[in-house]
Formats: structure tokens, C-alpha cells, sequence
């Protein structure tokens, strides 16, 4: 018999009211929110274990905590033109990016930002889904520098690589 097959109980589901920490408690991507000021005012433990700092480390803090120094000026060009607009114009994407580490270490992730309304409408602050993509990034951009350094011998050599 497979556990399919198996009778049981339904299971219980969440009170409603809990479901949004929960998700965001469990969320296997780091999420972050920060206000208008850019300051962080939620931090799950996926963003714990990507940045190293913990929520109680992070909260209040800005996001430079994150964002390497040579990125801020347009980090935050970027982010004061999606809060006066109300929207990113990366709605719907994934971006890779640096980001900082609290050791220091910069690595590549993938973000998703969100500018978030109220229930009235006012713009209350950015959210961002981040992913480590490190080792992806890194073995990718290797590969095309392999890729690059073999067409480029080639090319000396009166070859090109078929498309």
C-alpha cells in the first residue's frame, strides 16, 4: 500500500491570520523589506543564512549593510526613483547582482524587487527576494571566458566555431 493509497485525516490547515509569517518564515529565498528611508524592518532566516547577519543584527540597519560600497550611489538612485514612482521597472524580474556578506565577501545573487502599498495605496517600503547564484555565476562566466579565449585562437588561426 503507498502512502497514496493510505486513508488519514485531512490535514490542519494554518489559521489564516498566521499564514503570512509563516510563509515568510519558511520562504527558502532570503526576503528583506525595507522602509522609505531604506532602512530594514523584516529579515527572514533565509536572508540570515545568505548575509550572515542575523534578524535582531539587521533590523533598523541600512540596506548598505548588503549592498557593496561601490554600488550604493546607484543602489540608491535606483530605489528613491522606484519609491517616487510607486513601481520598479524590474517588476517581474530576476537581476543578477554583488552583494556583501557580513564577512565581507561579495557574492553573486539573484534579486526580485517589489515596491509595497498599504492598504491605502501610500508607498510604504521595497521588499527583495535574493538567491545565491555564486558558484552558478562564476562557473558560467569562466565557461565564456573559455568560450572567448578558444574563439579568439581560432579566429587567429583563420577558423570561427559554428553557431
Amino acid at each position: 500500500m503507498t502512502n497514496a493509497d493510505a486513508p488519514s485525516a485531512p490535514s490542519p490547515a494554518p489559521d489564516p491570520a498566521d499564514l503570512p509569517a509563516l510563509l515568510l518564515q519558511q520562504a527558502p529565498d532570503a526576503v528583506v523589506f525595507a522602509d522609505t528611508q531604506g532602512r530594514v524592518q523584516s529579515w527572514n532566516p533565509a536572508a540570515e543564512a545568505l548575509f550572515g547577519y542575523t534578524a535582531d543584527e539587521a533590523m533598523g540597519q541600512s540596506l548598505d549593510i548588503i549592498v557593496p560600497e561601490r554600488f550604493r550611489d546607484a543602489h540608491w538612485t535606483g530605489f528613491d526613483r522606484a519609491l517616487a514612482a510607486g513601481d520598479t521597472k524590474y517588476r517581474g524580474q530576476s537581476l543578477p547582482t554583488r552583494a556583501q556578506r557580513k564577512d565581507g565577501e561579495q557574492i553573486y545573487v539573484e534579486l526580485s524587487f517589489a515596491i509595497v502599498h498599504d492598504t491605502g495605496g501610500e508607498v510604504v517600503g521595497a521588499s527583495a527576494h535574493a538567491r545565491n547564484i555564486n558558484e552558478r555565476f562564476i562557473e558560467e562566466r569562466d565557461r565564456r571566458r573559455r568560450l572567448a579565449a578558444v574563439e579568439h585562437r581560432l579566429s587567429e588561426l583563420g577558423e570561427t566555431l559554428p553557431e
